[in-house]
């Protein structure tokens, strides 16, 4: 049955910024597939409701709470899944992302805490995680990038930069590990989480995102946790150091900021 490749049966996930969107579906989808989850982010609370839905779905879960731009926590997660469950096969580097500002907003600090969160973190737990994974059969490793990662967009020079990094670090560690752990990483359109909540009660930013995306709708965090259940599973078991464009299509962005132009001779000081 094709459809058993997708199946995770007694293997052992980590997902980061599972608390809630994007994480919290792609690690109920790994139980949902026969996975245990350990659970990580920033708030306990959010933690445990996902746990309980991954224990609903049969599967054990590990709560693990913390400041996931902690380089040390974050690659904590990795001997956390060892010493609970015995095996680590499946990483999920979730956790990021970096609020849009205009160019002369953006000082050398921002960006660097931009890449920290979004490529240091996916850096740290991928180390720490790859040594676990030896130990039995390798495993897969799967980042969460950003359409912004591909295309332009004014102010979104940090949050773009570092997903853009995060991609062809995918493609080089991919490399880097094979053929025993494949890396592979999701460029995402806009999804419907927290983050975008503002959109569901303004109707003309709504049409202005779907009237951009060719499929005509902003996505839903299942669309992106099921390209994150085959990367992760044995259906994906042929696919390494490739980003994954699940956008509804996009070719440009489809929120404009509207921050304006720089005008020649205004004096403007960085």
């Amino acid at each position: 049955m094709i459809l058993d490749r997708f199946k995770v049966d007694g293997k052992v996930a980590v997902v980061t910024g599972a608390g809630r969107g994007i994480g919290a579906a792609s690690a109920v989808a790994l139980a949902e597939a026969g996975a245990d989850v350990v659970l990580s982010s920033r708030t306990a609370d959010q933690l445990e409701q996902v746990a309980k839905d991954v224990e609903a779905a049969g599967r054990r879960a590990l709560v693990v709470p913390a400041n996931l731009m902690d380089l040390d926590a974050v690659a904590g997660l990795a001997d956390a899944a060892y010493d609970e469950f015995g095996r680590l096969d499946i990483v999920v580097n979730n956790v990021g992302g970096t609020i849009p500002n205009a160019l002369l907003d953006t000082d050398p600090a921002y960006l660097e805490e931009a890449f920290h969160f979004n490529v240091s973190t996916a850096h740290a737990l991928t180390r720490a995680a790859v040594p676990q994974m030896l130990k039995n059969d390798g495993g897969s490793i799967v980042n969460i990038s950003s359409v912004m990662g591909r295309v332009s967009g004014r102010g979104y020079l940090a949050y773009g930069t570092a997903k853009a990094a995060l991609a062809h670090y995918t493609r080089l560690a991919a490399l880097d590990l094979s053929p025993t752990i494949r890396v592979n990483a999701i460029a995402v359109g806009s999804v419907m989480t927290s983050a975008l909540e503002f959109v569901a009660s303004d109707e003309a930013t709504m049409h202005q995102m779907t009237s951009k995306t060719p499929l005509g709708r902003v996505g839903e965090v299942e669309d992106i946790s099921a390209a994150v259940l085959y990367l992760a599973s044995p259906a994906g078991g042929f696919v390494t150091g490739k980003v994954i464009e699940v956008d509804g299509g996009l070719q440009i962005p489809n929120l404009d900021l509207g921050l304006p132009d720089l005008v020649a001779g205004s004096g403007a000081e960085q």
